[in-house]
C-alpha cells in the first residue's frame, strides 16, 4: 500500500470514529503546534538586549537567536515532505514537538550564546517541519468547497500570533527573567503534542524509506548558513576578512550548486522551471520583499522601543499587538479585494504604504509618543494586509495545475527566506549604523563644542551636590556623557536602517508594476 492510500485509510478511519467533527480536530490540534511555534519565533525579539546584557555582545550577535530561528525553519521545510512519507504525519509532528521542547531547555539553560543559538536551531527545525504538515493536513480532511474557510482560520491563527509574540515575552521577562521565555509555549506545545496523537493520521512503521535529494538539501542548508553567517558576522570579523570573504564564497558556491542540481533532478526540491513565468517571478520578489519587512520590524520595532524609548519588555511588545490586530480584521476585506480587482493593484498600494510607514519610523527618536509607534506599525501592517492574499493569488494563478504543489512550496520557502534574510540584515544594519555615528559624534567633541562643555558642567554641579568625591566627579560626567553619545548614535542607527527599508519597498514598486503589464494578471 502506497503511502498517500495509508494515510487516506487512515483518516477515513478517524471519520468513522468522530464523525465530521474530526475535520475541526486535527485542525485545531495542527493549529496549536503551529502557533506555539510562530509564537516561539516572535517573542524572542523582545528579549534580545536582555541577552546582550547577559552573554556581554552585541546586538549583530544576539540578533542569531531570532536568524537561527528563521534560517532553519526555512531550510527544514524541505525536509518534511520526506519526513511525512517516511514516519506519517501524526510520527513527524510528535518527534518535532519533542525536539522543540528539547530546544526550549537548551535555550533556558544555556552558558553561552553559542548554545543558546544551538537550542533555537533545534526549535527552528521543529518549526518548518510542523508548518507545512499542519497545512497538508488541513487540506486533506476538508472537501475542496469547504478548504478556503478552513485554510482562512489556519491563516488567521499563524498571522495573529506573531503580533502577540513580543507582548508574551515582555511579560514573562519583566515577571520573571529572559530565560523563562523558552518555557511559555510549552502548554501549547503539550497541549497540541496530546491532540496530536489523537487526532493527527498515523502511517505504518516501516525500514523502507523514500528517496531523498540528501545533497541538493545539503547544497541549500550550506548556502543558507553560510551566507547568513557572512552576514551576520561581518561586523565582527571584518567585511574584507579572509573569514568573511570564505563564508560568502563557499555560500555562494553551494546556491549556484544547488540550483544546478535541481535543474537535473527528476523529483526537485524547489522546482526552478516555474520561474519561467515571468508573473510568478515578480510575485517571488514582492514574496521576499514582504517576508523580509515583516519580520524586520518585528524584530526592530519592539528592540527600538526598548533600547532607545526606553520601555519596559511588556510596553515594548505591546507597541505590535494593535497592529496585529488590525492585520486580522483586514483578512476578509483583502480577500474580497484579491476577487474583485486586478491583482497588481493592491499590491502596488501595498508597496505604497509600507514604505511610507518604513519612512514615518525613520523619523522616530526618543521623544515619539507611544502611540504614534503603534500607529506606524499599524500602518504597515495594513500594507501587509493588502499584498498577502493577492501575491499568494498571482503565484498559485500563474503556474500549471499540475505544478500547484511545487510553486506553493517554492512561494512559502521564498517568502519564510525573506523573513530571515530581514532579520539579519536589518540587525547588522543597526550595528552598523550605531558604530559609523558614535564615531562621527565623537570626532565633534571638542572645546569648542559649547553644548556638550554644558553638559559636562550640569553633570559635575548634580554629582557635586550628590556628596560624590571631586576626584572621581570628572569620570562621571564624560561617562554620562559618552552613554549620551551612544544612544544618539543608536536612535541614528535605527532611523538609517528604517530609511534602508522604506527604500527597498519603493524599490519592490517595480515587480509589482510589472505584474499590470503582464497578461492575465487578475
Amino acid at each position: 500500500m502506497s503511502p498517500e492510500a495509508d494515510t487516506n485509510r487512515e483518516i477515513e478511519e478517524k471519520f468513522r470514529r468522530f464523525g465530521p467533527s474530526y475535520r475541526w480536530f486535527v485542525t485545531v490540534g495542527g493549529l496549536v503546534g503551529s502557533m506555539s511555534m510562530v509564537l516561539s519565533g516572535t517573542m524572542v525579539n523582545v528579549a534580545v538586549p536582555s541577552i546582550m546584557g547577559a552573554f556581554g555582545v552585541g546586538q549583530d550577535l544576539a540578533q542569531w537567536v531570532a536568524t537561527a530561528f528563521l534560517t532553519t525553519m526555512v531550510a527544514s521545510q524541505l525536509l518534511n515532505s520526506w519526513m511525512v512519507q517516511a514516519f506519517g504525519q501524526r510520527t513527524t509532528y510528535s518527534l518535532a514537538l519533542l525536539l522543540f521542547c528539547l530546544g526550549a531547555f537548551v535555550c533556558a539553560a544555556a552558558p553561552n550564546i553559542e548554545t543558546l543559538i544551538l537550542g533555537r536551531i533545534m526549535q527552528g527545525i521543529s518549526a518548518g517541519l510542523i508548518q507545512p504538515l499542519v497545512l497538508a493536513t488541513v487540506v486533506m480532511v476538508f472537501p475542496a468547497e469547504r478548504r478556503g474557510m478552513a485554510i482562512g482560520v489556519y491563516g488567521m491563527g499563524v498571522t495573529l500570533v506573531p503580533s502577540f509574540g513580543p507582548f508574551v515575552g515582555g511579560l514573562a521577562i519583566d515577571a520573571m527573567s529572559w530565560r523563562d521565555i523558552f518555557f511559555v509555549p510549552l502548554p501549547l506545545v503539550g497541549i497540541a503534542f496530546i491532540l496530536g496523537v489523537l487526532f493527527m493520521p498515523a502511517k505504518k512503521l516501516s525500514f523502507k524509506f523514500p528517496t531523498f535529494d540528501w545533497l541538493g538539501y545539503l547544497l541549500v542548508a550550506v548556502a543558507l548558513m553560510c551566507v547568513m553567517s557572512a552576514i551576520g558576522n561581518g561586523q565582527r570579523w571584518g567585511w574584507s576578512s579572509d573569514s568573511t570573504l570564505l563564508f560568502f564564497l563557499v555560500g555562494a558556491f553551494a546556491a549556484i550548486l544547488f540550483v544546478y542540481t535541481q535543474l537535473r533532478a527528476e523529483n526537485p526540491l524547489l522546482d526552478f522551471n516555474v520561474f519561467k513565468d515571468l508573473r510568478f517571478t515578480s510575485a517571488m520578489f514582492i514574496a521576499f520583499a514582504f517576508g523580509a519587512g515583516n519580520f524586520a520590524t518585528n524584530y526592530a520595532i519592539p528592540v527600538f522601543a526598548q533600547t532607545v524609548q526606553g520601555f519596559t519588555p511588556t510596553d515594548a511588545g505591546l507597541v505590535l499587538v494593535p497592529a496585529g490586530m488590525l492585520l486580522v480584521a483586514l483578512v476578509p476585506l483583502a480577500g474580497r479585494l484579491a476577487d474583485t480587482f486586478p491583482s497588481h493593484y493592491p499590491i502596488m498600494a501595498g508597496c505604497i504604504v509600507f514604505s511610507a510607514a518604513a519612512f514615518l519610523l525613520s523619523g522616530t527618536d526618543v521623544n515619539t509618543p507611544y502611540w504614534t509607534i503603534a500607529i506606524f506599525a499599524m500602518l504597515s501592517r495594513s500594507a501587509i494586509g493588502l499584498v498577502m492574499p493577492n501575491m499568494g493569488k498571482v503565484a498559485m494563478s500563474s503556474i500549471p495545475p499540475a505544478k500547484i504543489n511545487q510553486g506553493a512550496g517554492t512561494y512559502n520557502f521564498i517568502r519564510q527566506m525573506g523573513g530571515a534574510f530581514g532579520v539579519n540584515l536589518t540587525a547588522v544594519s543597526i550595528e552598523m549604523q550605531t558604530v559609523h555615528h558614535a564615531d562621527s559624534l565623537s570626532f565633534t567633541q571638542t572645546y569648542d563644542n559649547l553644548q556638550s562643555i554644558e553638559i559636562l558642567e550640569l553633570i559635575r554641579e548634580i554629582l557635586l551636590g550628590g556628596g560624590i568625591p571631586e576626584d572621581t566627579v570628572n569620570q562621571g560626567a564624560l561617562d554620562y556623557l559618552a552613554t549620551v553619545i551612544y544612544l544618539q548614535a543608536q536612535t541614528f542607527g535605527f532611523q538609517d536602517t528604517f530609511l534602508c527599508i522604506c527604500v527597498a519597498f519603493a524599490i519592490a514598486f517595480i515587480p509589482a508594476w510589472i505584474l499590470g503589464r503582464t497578461r492575465g494578471n487578475n
